[in-house]
């Protein structure tokens, strides 16, 4: 067995991160990049130093599962959910649960959470429910706590900012307990192939999936597929797609801002 294999052995023993899912470039220039940081010139010498670093573990986590994101993040993506989705669900149903997977630092679910305040606003019999979910307990606790610098809210209008966080004095804002209270936190590995509930009426999953294989990406469309209820929404990437294989499963509603639903 060559290092690297015996590398990723290892990586997946101890982190749990499965580098069989993803690309073997990207699984190489993510640790490259510790090395680089780590002082360690080959992939033998950074396999010793993460057996002998526990602390390097989480380092090591962090980087092969890359959070940037911010609040309303592609704001067009986010139009569409508040004057087209939501109405519409809202429409059919009193109780809407929606499932934000890979949802890192909490950026996309408390988004998705103040247009679910706005909503209810207008509907009193409506409640809201966001899944929040994500492999990496780190950046569930950020999510948790909330706390956001003014760069990460470029997107929240004045309005929303008074109404939905509270300013701290060092600079950074933290999220209001009625949106906290929308959304759910939990670890959730994409790559069980087990879904966090059935007979969801969303699921966003953007920028995550850019970095699986071909193989994985089709299994995850299945397993959305399936989490959602009939004519339930799908919202990826503005630079992901459906393979062929799995194209069938959805129809498009929105080509242009890549929200789909689910095929009958």
């Amino acid at each position: 067995m060559d290092e690297f294999a015996s590398l990723q052995q290892s990586i997946e023993r101890l982190i749990r991160i499965k580098c069989s899912n993803y690309k073997e470039d990207y699984i190489k220039r993510r640790i490259l990049s510790r090395m680089r940081l780590t002082n360690t010139a080959d992939f033998e010498a950074y396999h010793k130093y993460l057996l002998a670093n526990p602390q390097e573990h989480d380092l090591l986590r962090n980087a092969l599962t890359i959070n940037v994101t911010k609040f309303f993040r592609d704001p067009e993506v986010f139009e569409v959910i508040r004057r087209e989705i939501l109405p519409d669900l809202a429409r059919r149903k009193n109780a809407i649960r929606i499932w934000c997977a890979g949802c890192s630092t909490g950026e996309e679910p408390y988004s998705l959470a103040i247009l679910a305040h706005e909503l209810m606003a207008l509907h009193q019999n409506v409640t809201i429910t966001i899944h929040a979910t994500d492999i990496d307990t780190g950046v569930l606790q950020k999510a948790m706590a909330g706390i956001y610098d003014r760069k990460t809210l470029e997107n929240v209008d004045e309005r929303r900012l008074r109404k939905h966080f509270i300013a701290h004095e060092d600079g950074t804002f933290e999220v209001r307990p009625h949106l906290k209270n929308l959304v759910k936190f939990r670890e959730h590995d994409l790559m069980s192939g087990v879904p966090i509930s059935r007979y969801l009426d969303a699921v966003t999953c953007r920028n995550v999936t850019i970095y699986f294989t071909e193989k994985q990406k089709n299994d995850l469309t299945h397993l959305f597929h399936s989490a959602l209820a009939v004519d339930g929404y799908y919202v990826i990437g503005k630079t992901e797609y459906l393979a062929r294989e799995v194209e069938h499963l959805f129809v498009p509603y929105n080509a242009v801002q890549k929200v789909l639903r689910k095929a009958a």
